[in-house]
């Protein structure tokens, strides 16, 4: 794997941000804490460089986020002890096999959880077989990749109730998209207040990150259901 500097990346507040959590014995706790310091910070669209006709750049910024990159960022650190961990977690995390190459990056969510569930990262949840449905999807949105046809197993948004129980602050919700060229939509980061189910997410049509009730998200957007992983 390749050895690189982030662009965008300050050690300085890496440090600050992991003292912030080293005496935290478990990762929901560490997720908790680093989620909500970023509570506020500013939506960034396309915050990644990189195309099928433009060199890939392996950025960290910590100013702003998409909600895949607030997810990628809070993961990595939660699982990092020192910048230069949070460096190779983040690059592991976004590229397949740690290769930072365009081709190799994440950019359909559910090879993202197929990637990190093999890297040992993130495990599935258990889902009640009853409860989850299969979509057929044709992944074919971003010019240079192949068209790539899936199926991708979720749960309903009917059928999320069976499931509340059992999600746990720190666990992520990828939200399956209804579109056929499209898996994941959205995700976001799971935190639980009682029994009071929060999620929180970089928001774009809020423009910023944001803390908002799992139910209040469900019942404002159209979706063929979730998906939930764990971090190991």
């Amino acid at each position: 794997m390749q050895e690189a500097q982030p662009r965008g990346l300050s050690r300085r507040r890496v440090e600050q941000l992991l003292l912030k959590t080293k005496s935290h014995r478990s990762a929901a706790s560490r997720i908790d804490t680093l989620s909500h310091h970023f509570l506020g910070y500013r939506y960034k669209a396309n915050p990644l460089i990189g195309s099928f006709n433009t060199p890939e750049v392996f950025t960290a910024s910590l100013s702003g986020f998409d909600c895949v990159t607030y997810v990628e960022i809070i993961l990595a650190l939660a699982r990092a002890s020192t910048p230069d961990e949070f460096r190779q977690r983040l690059q592991r995390i976004r590229y397949e096999d740690g290769r930072i190459e365009w081709t190799r990056r994440n950019h359909y969510m559910t090879g993202w959880i197929r990637n990190n569930t093999r890297g040992g990262v993130v495990r599935l949840i258990s889902m009640p077989p009853k409860a989850t449905v299969t979509r057929s999807r044709v992944l074919n949105l971003l010019p240079g990749l192949p068209p790539k046809r899936i199926r991708v197993k979720c749960i309903p948004k009917s059928d999320i109730h069976r499931i509340e129980r059992s999600l746990e602050t720190g666990d992520l919700i990828f939200f399956a998209s209804t579109r056929k060229n499209l898996d994941i939509f959205h995700c976001g980061i799971i935190v639980r207040n009682g029994t009071t189910l929060l999620m929180r997410h970089a928001s774009r049509s809020r423009g910023l990150v944001v803390e908002q009730n799992l139910n209040e998200f469900l019942k404002a957007n159209r979706m063929a259901g979730v998906i939930v992983v764990r971090p190991i």
